[in-house]
């Protein structure tokens, strides 16, 4: 195995303070490499992975983020599921003001998906 293999297995998202959270301020991250495979076919499926939130007492560590987000790569899962279980575990985890996850699937069989999970 390979170390970044590896670093994604252990991967587990690290939550910091949030160092003003007096306030009301976006956080916008985009990944626009991920990969995960079809439940159905097993093919691989490409997308561009957006969230955006306004936190309240803790942000996201970007590369554990990161290194979660690569997690999904040999996961079969669907577009939708995929999705919603990031929006849940970033809720879980940062409990923020406001939180949207769009997963923005690339076209596939002539067909393109774009879902958003949002509170």
């Amino acid at each position: 195995m390979k170390y970044g293999e590896k670093a994604i297995k252990k991967a587990k998202l690290e939550i910091w303070d949030n160092p003003s959270s007096d306030r009301d301020y976006n956080i916008d991250i985009s990944y626009p490499e991920f990969t995960c495979l079809c439940p159905r076919s097993g093919y691989p499926d490409f997308a561009a992975i957006k969230v955006s939130y306004i936190p309240d007492k803790r942000v996201v560590e970007l590369k554990s983020l990161k290194l979660y987000l690569n997690s999904f790569r040999n996961k079969y899962i669907s577009h939708e599921a995929v999705t919603n279980e990031i929006f849940d575990t970033l809720k879980k985890n940062l409990k923020p003001r406001h939180l949207e996850v769009i997963g923005d699937f690339n076209v596939r069989g002539n067909v393109k998906t774009v879902i958003k999970a949002a509170m």
